[in-house]
């Protein structure tokens, strides 16, 4: 039941996100460790466990280079109507065959001229200045680096979030360590007073082997909590750029009380306007509608101006000037469809994306409403689970004194036992379950980045 519950905790905070929708990939839990270990440990807090995830964290490293790639993209539409300027220099041998041609009899021409040759150093312009398809792309590739900003900002808050989460995990993990070896040393105890009682005839037989089957129970129980929490720390050391081989202590521990919190109408407001993947999600609409523009500029006239001059003869030296200037304005007929295809995938994107703002406005209210409820019930379970924690104890030490007296069996006692492994674990998973969840309403919010490190005492 002990490893149940604790494989259930490992996955809480994953399942936690998937029902509020939330995405989380797999690069958030990779980085890029940028030096070897150090030969002595460090002590990490849970500030410097954040900032070195928004150094070092796969997930951030990718988001900046989506964020270069989107203004690629816009130099790109850019281009389509900045000027082109080229240089050529072309040198041609020729021999040409006039009757080839249908000059037959020209008197004293020769009928085939050549070789001769033709030097033509010239330098080319062409601009299209006026064409509408090309405006409104550049203005939703423009859109469209905005919305990858945004993008970016997002990817930090869920970083901040996935390394608070392994930060508490590993908290979680010590906590039942320390517990589980505070377990073994009361087993220990009982084990050796047991002993004495056998020896001295006080108890039978089978209270020795159940305090000695107890001892055992905890021994497997503090090298699987040392497993854990082994396992946990590389794993927060995987996401934030620490080497595997790097020794750390973790310098905070979990906030045993409620934060100052907003209230559920602010957090909303708050929300909407701090939110990088809500507004993320507006400007996107906004670049679909230029994406239609766009569309329909393909059944608009263009005008295209180009222009050359340079020198041509036989050699460069016996050269001249020549130069040609056009303006040409492209009036479309027909496109064959194609303009009408674009205009009806541009309009069925703006449609995804006006649904998909409207589903994530109300997601964002569903994850604060959710948050504010688990904080409730978790301070409330916090509560419980310490008075159970102190009562277990109380328990286990009047169990142990009749024991003692001779009064009670081992029985009582490992009863008393397993009662205090029981309400220990519910105290380290309720405060995890709180901590985790002033974490969620900090990213439902859109503040996790700003708020999360003074939750846990940062600065």
């Amino acid at each position: 039941m002990k490893v149940i519950a604790l494989l259930l905790l490992v996955s809480q905070f994953a399942v936690a996100q998937q029902s509020r929708g939330i995405n989380v990939s797999p690069n958030l839990y990779g980085s890029v460790s940028p030096q070897p270990a150090t030969g002595s440990p460090i002590s990490l807090s849970i500030s410097d466990a954040i900032d070195r995830a928004l150094k070092y964290n796969l997930g951030a490293i990718i988001s900046e280079k989506d964020t270069q790639a989107a203004r690629a993209e816009r130099l790109r539409a850019l281009s389509e109507l900045l000027p082109k300027v080229n240089a050529s220099v072309t040198e041609s041998m020729q021999q040409i065959n006039l009757a080839a041609f249908g000059f037959t009899a020209l008197p004293g021409v020769p009928q085939v001229n050549g070789p001769f040759s033709l030097i033509d150093a010239r330098a080319r312009y062409v601009q299209t200045p006026i064409d509408f398809r090309f405006l409104h792309e550049l203005r939703s590739k423009a859109q469209e680096v905005t919305a990858s900003d945004y993008a970016r900002l997002d990817v930090r808050e869920l970083v901040v979030l996935v390394t608070t989460d392994l930060y508490l995990e590993a908290i979680a993990g010590g906590s039942r360590l320390d517990a589980a070896r505070a377990q073994l040393r009361t087993a220990q105890a009982v084990f050796d007073r047991a002993t004495d009682l056998k020896l001295s005839g006080v108890i039978p037989g089978i209270d020795l082997l159940r305090a000695q089957v107890e001892l055992q129970t905890e021994q497997m129980r503090v090298l699987a909590a040392e497993n854990d929490l082994a396992k946990q720390k590389l794993n927060l050391a995987r996401a934030i750029g620490l080497p595997q081989a790097q020794v750390f202590t973790q310098a905070d521990g979990f906030v045993t009380s409620v934060n100052s919190l907003p209230g559920l109408d602010q957090a909303i407001s708050i929300a909407l306007e701090s939110r990088p993947d809500y507004r993320r999600s507006l400007v996107l609409i906004r670049a679909a509608e230029e994406s239609l523009k766009a569309a329909e500029g393909r059944r608009l006239p263009s005008v295209q101006i180009t222009a050359d001059y340079g020198d041509i003869g036989p050699t460069l030296g016996f050269s001249h000037g020549t130069m040609n200037l056009t303006g040409t304005l492209l009036i479309p007929i027909y496109t064959g469809g194609r303009a009408r295809a674009e205009i009806l995938d541009s309009e069925s994107l703006l449609e995804q994306r006006k649904a998909e703002s409207t589903s994530l406005r109300e997601r964002i209210e569903y994850e604060i409403r959710t948050a504010n409820l688990d904080i409730q019930s978790a301070a409330e379970q916090v509560r419980v689970a310490q008075s159970a924690r102190d009562l277990a104890q109380q328990q286990l030490v009047q169990a142990q004194d009749r024991f003692a007296a001779g009064v009670a069996n081992g029985l009582e006692i490992t009863q008393a036992q397993e009662s205090v492994a029981t309400a220990e674990e519910n105290y380290t998973s309720s405060l995890y379950g709180l901590n985790l969840a002033e974490a969620a309403l900090a990213r439902g919010m859109g503040t996790a980045e700003k708020t999360i490190k003074s939750f846990f005492g940062g600065k």
